[in-house]
């Protein structure tokens, strides 16, 4: 005989609470005042119900599993003396109602910041679990008790029926959780976005939720995300940083960026965070800080590969593949002599084509388009729209290659000017 499937059965949390709560006497406990998850779990399941009391402000946290549903009310056993004590909660758990009902939460799915209307249930094997999000009208109307009344007018006079419109629970990321240790649990949902899209959702946000996503990223999904972030906002996100956490972030990040980011920020802040930064890296950043930031000194990056022409193909390979995790650059291997001096440069492609015993010399193009440090954005954009090169190199007055420009840090400067 085959087994007989489980009704769905599905609560809104509009429609749980103001319930009361009865005892199996059928005395008055108190009424449901909220309800609390465990955000471990993919679909996190109901563990215990906010119940304040018939008589007086007295708040308990009653175990779900107590509870059982009769006509228009939740009926309980009589409740423990525990389950009196001051409401705790652990470090997976939230108060839902507190926590996400017209709060902001980012759907992860459609890369958007929402506002939660209500929350749906499943009931299964004795259990509630939260399934979906409601971000549309529709769960506005309910949670204010005029479902039916607006169905009623839209059937009525239009024959139409507002749709729906959940957002499932694994693509919701909240946001306004009471500390950002709770936020971290589901932060791996927001690390899963495209940092131009979490860019976005991040500018979309207020000061404080700003910080608080920011602060519960991982250090390489934080520095990917702020290289996309408008530059006041950046400046902001840092600064909320202590000095150690700051350059973490910020050594993550392109060279280019990361100085145009320490330019922009208060001098005695920036100071402390190259202080806390590896020599070299803090270098680096100085050498480029030296240059204003619109000339190809001040847009240029200090990481890219460079080769003596006695190299072979194989070996340059070899040292891309060992080194490319350190470079803003890897399209382009540029060729120079002892002393630093521009000969040519070599594609990504054109070593991959090459033989492994193939000299540089042999294969690098000496038509090699650069520019000066002092060269100005304007003349540095005619070349990369002549030439349609993805890097130029700059030099100095000595043809010594000082480091190379990369095409989204120009178009960083010259986007916000197009179409005036």
């Amino acid at each position: 005989m085959a087994a007989v499937s489980e009704p769905q059965v599905f609560l809104f949390l509009s429609q749980v609470l103001g319930k009361n709560i009865i005892d199996s006497n059928g005395h008055p406990v108190g009424k449901i005042v909220d309800l609390v998850a465990n955000l471990a779990e993919p679909y996190p399941p109901v563990t215990r119900v906010l119940c304040k009391a018939s008589a007086g402000k007295t708040t308990s946290l009653i175990p779900w599993r107590q509870i059982t549903e009769v006509q228009d009310a939740f009926q309980v056993q009589v409740p423990l003396q525990e389950d009196y004590r001051e409401p705790s909660l652990s470090d997976d758990e939230l108060l839902l109602r507190e926590t996400l009902l017209d709060k902001q939460i980012v759907d992860t799915n459609g890369a958007k910041v929402r506002r939660v209307n209500d929350l749906q249930f499943l009931k299964a094997h004795n259990g509630l679990h939260m399934i979906h999000v409601d971000v549309g009208f529709r769960g506005l109307m309910r949670q204010v008790g005029m479902e039916k009344v607006m169905d009623m007018f839209l059937h009525g006079l239009f024959d139409y029926t507002l749709p729906d419109q959940f957002i499932s629970w694994k693509f919701v990321q909240p946001l306004a959780s009471p500390d950002l240790l709770r936020l971290k649990i589901t932060q791996s949902r927001l690390a899963q976005l495209h940092p131009a899209d979490l860019a976005d959702i991040i500018e979309d946000l207020d000061i404080n939720q700003r910080s608080a996503v920011f602060q519960s990223l991982d250090v390489e999904t934080a520095a990917e995300t702020l290289e996309e972030t408008d530059p006041k906002i950046q400046v902001s996100l840092i600064e909320d940083l202590d000095a150690s956490d700051a350059s973490d972030i910020i050594e993550e990040m392109s060279l280019s960026e990361a100085a145009d980011l320490i330019q922009d920020l208060p001098k005695d802040t920036a100071e402390d965070i190259l202080n806390e930064m590896e020599q070299e890296s803090a270098d680096d950043i100085k050498e480029l800080l030296v240059h204003p930031e619109e000339t190809a000194g001040g847009l240029m990056t200090t990481a890219f590969l460079s080769f003596i022409p006695s190299v072979t193909a194989g070996e340059a390979i070899n040292a891309i593949r060992e080194g490319a995790e350190d470079m803003d650059l890897i399209y382009y291997a540029y060729v120079t002599d002892e002393d630093s001096r521009l000969l040519g440069v070599i594609s990504l492609r054109d070593l991959l084509l090459a033989g492994p015993e193939t000299p540089l010399a042999e294969i690098m193009d000496t038509r090699v388009v650069a520019v000066s440090l002092d060269e100005e954005k304007d003349q540095i954009a005619s070349h990369f729209a002549k030439y349609g090169m993805m890097a130029i190199p700059v030099i100095d007055e000595e043809n010594r290659i000082k480091g190379a420009i990369i095409f989204k840090n120009l178009l960083d400067i010259i986007a916000p000017h197009l179409g005036q």
